[in-house]
């Protein structure tokens, strides 16, 4: 067998630690298709369901990305007043590309609406609300809540702070699996190794 030096099976370590933090960050993100098939579209009342509808299904983390396909409209990320008014004129982004992807930076609640005139005030707006992922931490703060100015921090409008229960949740595996896989695959490498 081999015979490794104690600086040469460190960065070993090092390297693989890293080499396992980049795909555990990679696999950990996840892009959702804004309106499926249809795409971001304004709502013509035949859905089953509508977009706050799908994203209550949903779990959102950071790092996440949300994919827009549109044709002659926009996505425009706003505040939670021009979000409940549809205003148009103040926007924090607007995307005229048609093809946008917007990836999550924070935890907490994000706002969509339409740019193109009367489609937000028939129903083509979006609240999607991040979560921060257990991995990254272990005592999350709650977001305030998206509909109302809360005076009354007690109330909550989702079940926990984890937010609606995982019946669509596109994560199959937690982020702690994938860690303990590629931690017992590096012990047996380092194991053969020695």
């Amino acid at each position: 067998m081999a015979s490794f030096s104690l600086p040469k099976l460190y960065k070993i370590a090092m390297f693989s630690l890293v080499l396992i933090s980049m795909v555990m960050v990679a696999v950990a993100s996840f892009q959702f298709k804004v309106g499926g098939e249809r795409g971001w579209t304004k709502p013509t009342g035949n859905e089953s369901e509508t977009y706050n509808e799908w994203a209550t299904r949903n779990r959102f983390h950071v790092g996440d990305s949300l994919y827009f396909k549109y044709n002659n409209d926009s996505v425009m990320v706003v505040n939670h007043t021009s979000y409940t008014n549809c205003t148009v004129s103040d926007p924090i982004f607007k995307f005229e590309d048609g093809d946008t992807v917007f990836q999550f930076d924070r935890y907490g609640f994000f706002y969509f609406i339409s740019g193109k005139h009367g489609h937000c005030k028939a129903g083509q707006r979006l609240i999607v609300r991040v979560m921060v992922h257990p991995a990254i931490s272990c005592s999350p703060q709650p977001a305030p809540s998206p509909t109302e100015d809360r005076s009354d921090d007690s109330r909550d409008d989702w079940d926990s702070i984890w937010g609606p229960p995982p019946q669509n949740s596109t994560i199959k595996l937690t982020v702690a699996s994938y860690f303990i896989t590629a931690l017992g695959g590096m012990l047996v490498i380092m194991y053969l190794l020695m």
